[in-house]
């Protein structure tokens, strides 16, 4: 299509020019000047083809992904320019397969996965509705749907398809997540029952439903079985236990956590949660956060520790330092846009 696109686009200019032409050697009276409905003709064409024939080609530059809750429009993220073409492949091989096999469920959801890793969120929403409509009773749809609603600031949306997720996974075996995006060692430390539970949780924890927020942080820390689950939902179901004034069982929810866990891939939550038992300073924590989502996350949790222990002025300084950078689908950075929205 942009093929075809570019060589309409080329054609037109060429008419263009020879019009433009004509039109000098009309004005110098060798020839007569052009009827005005063809050079009507040609404006219509080309406002045509801008608008009607190619919206691929700019709706995805101009269309905002998403409307923050502070009423700003977000706009689908860049792409590192080096894991790009490698991101992009990955998307044209899992569109391939799913092309080969439409009724595939496994190529379905790839292919909405990959979509959402360029950042290109409501398509991939869009792919998984499609997928539901084919495969309603598979959870995993409505699993990864349920994510991108939250990326996209639509949680109620988001809670009503990871509770269905949840209830089409009872009392049916666990399963390894496959990731797409693989850690340093390529183990995949998350499993279909602990991504609709972490999702779910979080969707809770945002609406500020701390009390249906909790024993879904608690079901989350209980399904997985390694470390970086263990870390992860530690993290939210402590904070979540200080938000709702419950101290000492915060207190109990830290009673598995040391400093000589093996993390994977998740050591901003195992950084946060030592802070919280008080065996890191909050400064190391910071100057080890980085950038990126494991950045968001853990300035978002040094922001709500702050809050719970009376600091707010601290708290609102990250809340906005979080909110004035790119990093927008991250959980921290949607985490800090929640307080700012609640405080308006």
């Amino acid at each position: 299509m942009r093929g075809r696109t570019n060589e309409f686009f080329r054609e037109l200019l060429r008419l263009v020019r020879s019009t433009s032409h004509f039109n000098s050697q009309a004005a110098s009276g060798r020839l007569p000047a052009p009827p005005a409905s063809v050079v009507g003709l040609l404006v219509f064409f080309v406002i045509f083809v801008s608008f009607v024939v190619s919206p691929p080609l700019i709706s995805r530059e101009q269309t905002p992904e998403a409307t923050s809750l502070l009423g700003k429009p977000l706009f689908s993220p860049p792409v590192a320019e080096a894991a790009k073409p490698r991101m992009e492949s990955d998307l044209a091989t899992a569109r391939a397969a799913w092309e080969k096999d439409r009724a595939s469920a496994d190529a379905h959801i790839w292919l909405g996965r990959r979509t959402a890793y360029l950042g290109r969120f409501r398509e991939a929403i869009a792919i998984y509705t499609d997928g539901i409509k084919q495969h309603p009773n598979d959870s995993r749809f409505y699993r990864h749907r349920g994510h991108r609603y939250i990326t996209v600031r639509e949680f109620d949306r988001a809670i009503a398809d990871l509770e269905r997720a949840a209830a089409l996974r009872k009392g049916q075996p666990d399963e390894v997540e496959p990731d797409g995006q693989p850690n340093a060692r390529n183990i995949p430390t998350s499993t279909l029952h602990s991504n609709i539970w972490y999702h779910l949780a979080l969707a809770y924890y945002l609406k500020g439903d701390f009390d249906r927020a909790i024993p879904a942080w608690r079901t989350t820390r209980d399904v997985g079985k390694n470390p970086d689950n263990l870390v992860s939902a530690t993290h939210w179901l402590y904070t979540s236990l200080r938000r709702a004034g419950r101290t000492a069982e915060a207190a109990e929810a830290l009673k598995p956590i040391r400093a000589d866990l093996e993390v994977i891939e998740n050591m901003s939550y195992h950084a946060l949660c030592l802070l919280y038992k008080g065996e890191r300073t909050v400064d190391d924590v910071l100057k080890a956060a980085g950038e990126g989502p494991s950045g968001s996350a853990v300035r978002y949790g040094v922001s709500i520790w702050h809050l719970y222990n009376g600091r707010a002025a601290e708290a609102r300084t990250l809340w906005d330092s979080l909110t004035s950078g790119p990093d927008w689908p991250s959980f921290g950075f949607i985490g800090a846009e929640v307080e700012l929205a609640r405080k308006r």
